[in-house]
């Protein structure tokens, strides 16, 4: 963490369940209201250098997904499972903006869990707009990987399948500690990570409690992938969805969203040339994406 992360005008906590979800809000209230939504192995203070840039205009609204940062923390796998994300996710929208539909910038498994919500029905009432960074809805994975094996197009989920490898580990809870515990200090993640992405050190920013989020956070992995992309579903969303593809992600290949206008009634596309956490490296662009997503859909 920085010491030039933005101050909250507002902390709480939302109950979702029987888990307290932490809760920042910066801005006006009356403004609409944008909800950022967080990956692996962050908290909220993965939008710090992006906040600044959207509070003046809008009600900007951050939280810790469950098991991170602040938010209850729980044990059970199946807790991690992303219909229990997407529930967490609409008890924050619902407690923020009462009274209108939010809009939404997520990243990583953020983006996967936002992907989850807007795909339920009537998300459309609850969700005005989504920005979606380095986060597939994994569903549309499993039915793209099955149509291109199907055809005997092998490359494109092979280059996923290497790209993806590192997941083989994450899915081991006692080789995953031993094998991943250098990479879990902040003192290696933080160059690791501007090394990775083509950005300066001090654009890292870490919440308080990240070495605890980066192993609690695998379980998101354990509950999901294999159960998910085993027996993928036909899943549809009318909520105006903005894919930012980054070209140089290591994690999730652009490809993958190939088939998307198939599942999205309202789709746009921008590619960026960065890495996979673009929040930290090109805090500017997603802002302005965002902003632009919502002038578009509000016309």
């Amino acid at each position: 963490m920085t010491d030039q992360a933005p101050v909250p005008d507002a902390e709480r906590f939302v109950r979702s369940g029987v888990f307290d979800i932490a809760v920042y809000e910066y801005g006006e209230p009356a403004n609409p209201t944008i909800v950022l939504v967080h990956g692996w192995p962050d908290d909220h203070h993965l939008w710090d250098r992006v906040i600044p840039l959207l509070a003046d205009r809008f009600h900007v609204v951050a939280y810790d997904t469950r098991g991170h940062g602040r938010s209850s923390r729980v044990d059970r796998t199946e807790d991690y499972q992303l219909e229990r994300f997407a529930a967490d996710f609409y008890a924050v929208a619902d407690a923020v903006s009462p009274d209108a539909p939010v809009h939404v910038l997520a990243h990583d498994w953020g983006s996967v869990q936002v992907w989850e919500a807007v795909c339920e029905p009537e998300a459309t009432a609850r969700v005005a707009s989504f920005t979606s960074v380095s986060g597939p809805n994994i569903d549309h994975l499993g039915l793209w990987v099955r149509d291109r094996l199907g055809r005997g197009k092998w490359w494109g989920p092979l280059s996923q399948l290497l790209s993806s490898s590192y997941i083989l580990i994450f899915l081991a809870p006692i080789t995953s500690r031993i094998v991943l515990r250098p990479l879990s200090r902040e003192s290696v993640w933080k160059p690791f990570m501007a090394w990775m992405n083509g950005t300066a050190q001090e654009n890292v920013t870490l919440g308080p409690r990240f070495h605890d989020d980066f192993f609690d956070g695998l379980r998101i992995y354990r509950a999901n992938v294999l159960r998910r992309l085993s027996h993928p579903r036909e899943r549809t969303s009318e909520v105006p969805v903005q894919l930012i593809l980054a070209r140089r992600d290591m994690a999730v290949r652009p490809a993958i969203y190939a088939d998307e206008e198939a599942w999205t009634e309202q789709l746009r596309r921008r590619e960026v040339v960065a890495g996979h956490w673009v929040p930290f490296s090109h805090p500017q662009l997603l802002a302005t994406a965002t902003a632009e997503m919502i002038e578009t859909v509000s016309r």
